[in-house]
């Protein structure tokens, strides 16, 4: 038995809903849909997506999580049943923002979607950010000005690429990149622009298969106090000062 035919014998008993039915509504004979249920034989993903549509919960979670340990109103379920995304609430209902810090960044790209994971990431109350579900993400580098090392950036989650609007920046977390903080731009039909605020770094595109979650920026958190660079203020006054002196020179050989 795997975990994937332990979990949909779970999802079917606790449906109530016999084998067969099941698999009318799969579209397929009773003796395949039994072969999956009992680790015989391996759904293919025309069948999976059909199973999680049906319960309404998402692959990852179906393939790699047992879930008789989840919570599942805990769950937040997203238009199209693309994705069952992990919360944690409160105990009024009020979501939690869960903060990703750079301790256990790595592991993001693995336990996005494992409840578990979520549920030990560090987490904090901003009631003022209003409706939708947010989650903090640590700023790496200098590309994203004033954004240093250490900030933390607030996204709201963004169900649909479609909802992506250009010149806004965005947490993206992708297949190849990892976490990444950028303002994007829809240039392309099937890709995104990535372009950094410091234009010491060039911009790169990003498919949209390769995207596995998009957090629009709402708000940030600094953790180191601000120093401005005055490196260019005390240039400017070094060339006045040059000025004024050829100036004070010219003068006195006239």
């Amino acid at each position: 038995m795997s975990l994937f035919s332990d979990n949909i014998r779970n999802l079917r008993i606790k449906k109530k809903v016999s084998q067969e039915k099941l698999a009318e509504s799969l579209l397929i004979t009773r003796g395949r849909y039994v072969k999956y249920e009992d680790g015989t034989s391996e759904a293919p993903y025309e069948i999976l997506k059909k199973i999680a549509h049906y319960y309404h919960i998402s692959i990852d979670l179906l393939l790699s999580v047992d879930i008789r340990k989840i919570p599942m109103d805990d769950l937040l379920q997203l238009e199209g049943n693309r994705l069952v995304l992990p919360i944690t609430v409160d105990r009024e209902g009020e979501n939690f923002i869960e903060v990703v810090t750079q301790k256990v960044k790595a592991g993001y790209l693995n336990g996005y979607s494992d409840p578990e994971y979520i549920e030990n990431l560090q987490q904090i109350s901003l009631p003022f950010l209003g409706p939708g579900k947010h989650r903090g993400f640590p700023v790496e580098g200098d590309s994203m000005p004033p954004h240093e090392d250490g900030s933390i950036i607030i996204g709201r989650y963004v169900e649909r690429l479609g909802d992506v609007l250009d010149g806004k920046t965005y947490i993206l977390i992708t297949k190849s990149e990892g976490m990444v903080y950028k303002r994007l731009n829809r240039n392309k039909k099937n890709s995104l622009v990535l372009e950094s605020d410091n234009h010491f770094y060039p911009a790169y595109e990003v498919k949209a298969s390769d995207i596995l979650e998009v957090w629009e920026y709402t708000c940030s958190i600094a953790t180191r106090e601000f120093v401005p660079d005055r490196s260019g203020e005390d240039t400017m006054t070094e060339m006045l000062r040059e000025i004024r002196k050829d100036i004070s020179d010219l003068k006195a050989r006239i």
